[in-house]
């Protein structure tokens, strides 16, 4: 669903902080708390906002050390099967298919390098990788969550 320019507004207002009140996001965009409500209620209803969440600093959970790591599959390997072999790993905190020779690019968070390498084993060991690429991050630069940056 295309969003309008007020709706744009919205969604970036409750992205920056989805606690805000619907009084504050309008006072913000320029319309009553109600009409705010009927807005995200309407854009709830039609996906273009899929929920509500808390992001949590991996660290404060223990993970201090963040990978990214580069699948190679075995021909005929379906995203499904992907996404089905990583979802068991809680490590795993985002998987994609993508272009160029790497069929698969895996967000990895771990305790530390040793755990980060247990992870890294037991996933190029599942029967569709043939081979794996990885980097360790060591300084995330930018992250954007939710709706990203107004226009």
């Amino acid at each position: 669903m295309p969003l309008n320019e007020l709706d744009e507004r919205i969604v970036h207002a409750l992205a920056a902080d989805a606690r805000r009140t619907y009084a504050d996001v309008g006072a913000e965009v320029g319309l009553s708390a109600p009409a705010v409500k009927r807005r995200v209620d309407r854009l709830l209803a039609a996906g273009a906002i899929t929920g509500f969440t808390v992001r949590v600093d991996p660290a404060a959970l223990g993970w201090q050390t963040e990978a990214l790591v580069e699948l190679y599959c075995r021909h005929n390997t379906s995203p499904d099967d992907i996404r089905r072999g990583l979802a068991r790993y809680p490590e795993v905190a985002s998987a994609s298919t993508v272009t160029g020779e790497a069929d698969a690019v895996v967000q990895v968070f771990a305790a530390d390098v040793r755990h980060f390498e247990q992870v890294l084993e037991r996933i190029a060991g599942e029967p569709f990788v043939t081979r794996t690429k990885s980097v360790l991050v060591l300084s995330p630069l930018l992250r954007r969550y939710g709706a990203g940056s107004p226009a």
